[in-house]
């Protein structure tokens, strides 16, 4: 009997019952607003931002309303203006060069390699075109921070690491987001905490933190920010900063500082249905699966393989047919953005130019959820449908293009 999978990928968890209460609580007194406090009370987006800058060892933390907010403010920060030009990966998704486009600037794409990180090489060819890169750690997996930091700084790039899918991840024993000099984040449903959207920023540096926190609509009220840097730093910016209204509501602060508070064990959890899916597809012929350095210490949320040279027909042929006994995977290589797929060359508002050599690999990207509301026997029901399927489409095939 044909074996079919029944689970939803796109299913969460519910929320904590802590949260629920935390959220029932500020809808009752009324104070959504993060600046509207009653008298000794201190707003639950002041104390997110409190404690999640201690959780990632940074001085100061932003609440904003998406991840995809805090990236543009982040730039905006940096001093980005119309028309410069910032490098980011060729393999992202769509916020990414959104935020550079909505500040005016222009993409520089970067490569990528057979690893799903940015392309080091094309990287340093590339480092003299722009003053700030734009580092996306695109579905959990982290470049070799060492190297790129020590390239960025032989060119004077500033890097904003994009972390929306590395919040609780690490390069050797530093947090992802805290190599360069913001780390953004994002709370979006389907990312590593849920408050349906919304984003945090980190940062040590006292100037860009004011920019920020201004930036993010704090009016004349930031000293209400526990985790923002001293008064004195918003003299010289709070009168020239323009206000790009964007702030995180109490009501989603309350939903997450919980869920932060379970973060590891979460990240435990979806790195355990990793490995069984990763273990269930390990002999499969025609499929690549993405060699991880022993640096990277990653939060699995979703799960990535590689059908390298494989005709779009044949590719279609597996998603197909995979999709028919219920599992649902996501492809790069379609001419077209479909749901939460694209590429650097679907962004016709952003000039580029052909990649060859990531092209090929971006042809065969093959992407899939890992919700935790799944059983490590889900995921083994799920990497043997997708085993038997590649295996019955690589068996049709008598050559691989």
């Amino acid at each position: 009997m044909t074996e079919i999978f029944t689970g939803n990928f796109t299913q969460q968890e519910p929320i904590l019952d802590e949260a629920i209460a935390a959220a029932i609580a500020v809808m009752q007194h009324g104070r959504l607003h993060r600046y509207n406090e009653a008298a000794g009370e201190v707003a639950e987006a002041a104390l997110l931002e409190q404690e999640f800058a201690a959780q990632m060892g940074a001085r100061y933390c932003l609440a904003v309303a998406s991840g995809g907010y805090a990236l543009a403010t982040a730039l905006r920060a940096l001093g980005v203006k119309p028309g410069d030009r910032v490098l980011t990966n060729a393999f992202t998704l769509a916020p990414v060069p959104g935020a550079i486009a909505s500040v005016g600037a222009v993409p520089v794409f970067v490569g990528v390699t057979e690893g799903l990180v940015i392309d080091l090489e094309d990287l340093a060819s590339k480092a003299d075109q722009a003053d700030v890169l734009m580092l996306s750690h695109m579905r959990g997996h982290i470049v070799d921070m060492d190297a790129l930091i020590e390239l960025a700084q032989a060119h004077d790039l500033k890097v904003i690491e994009d972390c929306a899918h590395t919040m609780g991840a690490k390069w050797g024993e530093t947090w992802s987001g805290r190599s360069g000099i913001i780390g953004c984040y994002s709370c979006q449903t389907y990312k590593h905490v849920n408050s349906g959207e919304g984003g945090l920023m980190l940062c040590d540096d006292d100037e860009i933190m004011a920019r920020a926190i201004m930036l993010s609509g704090s009016y004349m009220l930031y000293g209400k920010h526990r985790a923002g840097p001293p008064i004195e730093a918003f003299e010289a910016v709070r009168l020239v900063t323009p206000n790009v209204s964007g702030r995180m509501d109490n009501l989603r602060a309350a939903i997450l500082r919980p869920q932060l508070r379970q973060l590891e064990a979460q990240c435990t959890a979806w790195n355990d249905r990793y490995q069984v899916v990763d273990q269930g597809l390990a002999q499969v012929v025609g499929l690549m699966r993405i060699q991880r350095p022993q640096q990277e210490k990653f939060v699995a949320s979703s799960y990535q393989f590689l059908l390298l040279d494989w005709s779009s027909e044949a590719i279609r042929s597996v998603l197909a047919r995979c999709l028919a006994r219920g599992v649902e995977l996501k492809w790069f290589g379609a001419p077209d953005p479909v749901g939460f797929t694209s590429r650097y060359d679907s962004w016709t508002y952003a000039p580029s130019t052909a990649m060859p050599k990531s092209d090929r690999i971006l042809h065969g990207v093959i992407d899939m959820r890992l919700p935790l509301t799944f059983s490590l026997d889900d995921c083994a029901t799920v990497a043997r449908i997708i085993a038997e399927e590649v295996a019955h489409a690589a068996q049709g095939r008598e050559t691989p293009v």
